[in-house]
């Protein structure tokens, strides 16, 4: 007698693959709208990231150092090139731009009081620069974006690096959104607008018809600072390769690749889940082209886009990079999808407030609504006050402060005594995926895909 099979699953109880319930979600939202899906943050989809490589530490082939006896440097200096007063930071953990209007005051003014304590800098973002933030930040990166909204000639003397922001890692090729509900008085003001009207962003500069008109802007910019100021170029991730070409060509002393794991305050779904190339990819291709121009010493190179961890910061730099950029880590620091806000230090459950918006702490992305239940993405008057800048500072401080002994921690296990002596020789892939964007070998191999070996 034949052995009897399971019963199987009848089609009508599967769920497609290809039409699965997200998909379907997508559909009936789409066909009852008529509209796109707008929203904070950053991609959701797995991606190849720093997570699937690993350091090889040393052992008996190589020398440890001693945790607790040997120093390990942090120092970083950005913008060597031409600028007259380069960056000097005590880590090469950065703040990424994120703007007044998408955050609020009080989160502006946490953020720079924690990055002048760990030494290190902090980004304006669209809109402008903020009394809270110079104040609060010992060095303060003034971007200039195609918007040009609450661009001001006088604060870009008062800065201390100059980042001309061609894309960004959610969006390249896209401009920036802030929603009405966030465009507050103050916001309208700083950026020349209507007060409660949406503010859609250009995706490329006024002024600019082509690569060569970067130049230009470059030598403005450096002229309207007396070559005083460095001055970074940001690209989101995309034909990376070509455009740190083109950005070293116009006379950049920072290159800082977005990749598109970075987050935003709004934009379209779309943008966020389809346009761009990982993080992994974009390090490997930016160096690339740095070492191709045999600009690799004299033009920096700053990475962003999904940086959460020490190791993470520490893979970075081994792949090539002179220092990273973080913004949702920032966020989650100060409290961004936690589900409860500190009153004088008692905690307040936040758990209605997330349900409100039809979400949950650890899900959260309405960074767009204005309605931030952590007092975080907002403009609202009493929301906004559930974020105390001293509270906040105190917390991103602990963050970085975290990474950085992680980062440390990492390098003296491979033998370094500067985290800047981490190499691509010092990490192997655990996917073929990771090896292939990475250019490192796979695990227990000497195979690299695409270069041959066994």
């Amino acid at each position: 007698m034949l052995p009897s099979t399971p019963p199987q699953a009848t089609p009508l109880a599967e769920e497609s693959a290809t039409f699965d319930s997200t998909a379907l979600d997508y559909i009936h939202r789409a066909a009852a709208t008529g509209l796109y899906e707008i929203r904070g943050l950053g991609a959701k989809r797995r991606l190849p990231h720093f997570d699937d490589l690993v350091f090889l530490a040393a052992s008996l082939s190589r020398y440890p150092l001693e945790g607790y006896r040997e120093r390990c440097l942090t120092r970083t200096v950005l913008g060597t090139r031409f600028a007259k007063k380069p960056v000097v930071l005590d880590i090469p953990i950065t703040i990424a731009g994120m703007s007044f209007g998408s955050l609020s005051a009080n989160v502006k003014r946490a953020i720079g009081l924690a990055a002048s304590e760990m030494g290190t800098s902090t980004t304006t973002g669209d809109g402008g620069m903020t009394s809270e933030e110079r104040d609060a930040s010992k060095t303060l990166v003034y971007q200039c974006l195609p918007s040009r909204y609450g661009f001001n000639p006088d604060d870009l003397r008062r800065a201390d690096a100059i980042e001309v922001v061609i894309g960004q890692g959610a969006k390249p090729g896209g401009g920036g959104m802030l929603l009405g509900q966030k465009v507050n008085p103050r916001v309208a003001a700083m950026r020349t607008l209507p007060e409660g009207v949406d503010q859609r962003s250009a995706c490329r500069h006024p002024d600019w018809t082509g690569p060569d008109d970067l130049t230009i802007k470059i030598q403005e910019l450096r002229e309207i600072t007396d070559w005083e100021k460095p001055i970074y170029v940001k690209v989101g991730a995309t034909r990376v390769f070509h455009d740190v070409k083109l950005a070293v060509h116009a006379g950049a002393d920072v290159i800082v690749v977005d990749g598109m794991q970075g987050g935003t305050a709004a934009t379209q779904t779309c943008f966020i889940e389809h346009v761009g190339i990982p993080t992994l990819a974009a390090v490997r291709q930016a160096v690339a082209a740095l070492e191709d121009l045999n600009m690799k010493d004299q033009v920096q190179l700053i990475v962003s886009g999904g940086i959460r961890t020490g190791a993470d910061v520490a893979k970075a730099i081994a792949m090539g990079a002179d220092a990273v950029s973080i913004g949702q880590g920032t966020l989650m620091a100060l409290g961004c999808n936690r589900p409860m806000w500190f009153d004088n230090g008692q905690p307040v459950d936040a758990s209605a407030d997330y349900a409100a918006l039809g979400t949950r702490a650890g899900a959260c992305h309405h960074c767009h609504t204005g309605r931030c239940p952590v007092g975080i993405t907002t403009q609202d008057a009493v929301l906004e006050q559930r974020l105390q800048p001293d509270w906040g500072a105190r917390h991103l401080r602990n963050y970085l402060k975290t990474l950085t002994m992680e980062l440390t921690t990492l390098a003296r296990a491979c033998g370094k005594q500067d985290v800047h002596h981490l190499e691509r020789e010092d990490l192997v892939a655990l996917t073929v995926e990771a090896a292939a964007m990475a250019h490192v070998p796979l695990a227990g191999t000497d195979w690299i895909p695409g270069r041959g070996g066994l």
